[in-house]
């Protein structure tokens, strides 16, 4: 094990991005983490060199992907459909089922080698939901979670209205992470109609400016769970 721990991370907003370049990219970043571990093997822990990492910010143009634990069935339309709506859709090996991704909605991928941090993929998880619910109690949402079902819930405690507003689906390898988190801002929501979100059938979705009544501003919210992730995971953006 390096026991150089570098916590600093790059921070790349890539704004809008074709979903299939953006998940190029975190595949490169992620590859060249991997090879870093693998080439510290057998040498001195003095000698070892550092491994690198990322938090990237983007939205993506109308697309639906699917995680290795899902279901094509939870895709509810066809080809045809998904060209009339200008939607794309994607087999990918992140866990979890189906999923949105659009304009108007913060998606945050962070590629960490976990071992600069902390060697537990359940606290890497609930550390994503925590950042998403710290920045949505700066707008006056009350979240939380659900046991048993990743992501970010509105009426969590009652769970009589229950409304996902950020999905999350990881990969990890080695320590390595990718994938990540979908916040819904100003997501139009007609697009979840054509799918079951993340193969729940009985609960809604929605967003912060469903919830608010108004447009978010991208570029705040975004700071502000850069922020709230920054000081849960104790990183120093680069």
């Amino acid at each position: 094990m390096n026991n150089n721990l570098n916590k600093t991370v790059q921070f790349i907003d890539l704004g809008l991005i074709d979903y299939q370049e953006g998940w190029d990219m975190q595949e490169k970043l992620f590859a060249e983490i991997i090879d870093s571990k693998v080439a510290n093997r057998g040498i001195a822990p003095e000698k070892q060199k550092t491994t690198s990492n990322y938090l990237l910010f983007c939205q993506h143009p109308h697309v639906y992907t699917l995680g290795k634990s899902g279901k094509n069935d939870n895709l509810l339309i066809n080809e045809e459909a998904l060209q009339e709506i200008e939607a794309k859709f994607y087999k990918i090996n992140r866990g979890g089922d189906i999923t949105y991704h659009g304009p108007g909605q913060l998606v945050a991928y962070p590629i960490l080698d976990l071992e600069n941090f902390f060697t537990d993929i359940h606290r890497y998880m609930r550390f994503l939901e925590e950042g998403v619910i710290l920045t949505l109690a700066d707008y006056g949402i009350v979240a939380g979670r659900i046991d048993g079902l990743t992501g970010v819930w509105l009426d969590a405690i009652e769970q009589q209205n229950l409304r996902k507003i950020c999905a999350m689906g990881v990969k990890s390898s080695r320590w390595v992470t990718m994938h990540g988190l979908a916040l819904n801002l100003n997501t139009d929501l007609n697009y979840f109609q054509n799918i079951v979100p993340c193969g729940i059938d009985d609960k809604a979705v929605t967003s912060m400016a469903t919830e608010i009544g108004k447009q978010l501003d991208m570029n705040e919210v975004g700071a502000k769970l850069k922020g709230h992730l920054g000081r849960l995971f104790e990183m120093e953006f680069a």
